[in-house]
């Protein structure tokens, strides 16, 4: 039996938010925040929903090294 992504209900918000607003992140930056805060309570690959954002992360952990 599979479980309940933990983070399915803020992904369908992001979707919901991005299609009544033609697609502008800047939109909806309140529920991508929700979705980030979401995917940082969990363990990493325990949200399928979160890989792009545990993604993210990562870039900006290389950026942040990089300009040490």
């Amino acid at each position: 039996m599979s479980r309940k992504d933990p983070c399915q209900k803020q992904a369908c918000e992001i979707q919901k938010c991005l299609q009544v607003n033609n697609y502008m992140e800047s939109k909806c930056e309140a529920v991508l925040q929700e979705m980030r805060k979401c995917c940082a309570r969990y363990t990493k690959g325990r949200s399928i929903c979160c890989s792009g954002f545990e993604r993210e992360e990562r870039e900006r952990e290389k950026v942040k090294l990089a300009s040490e």
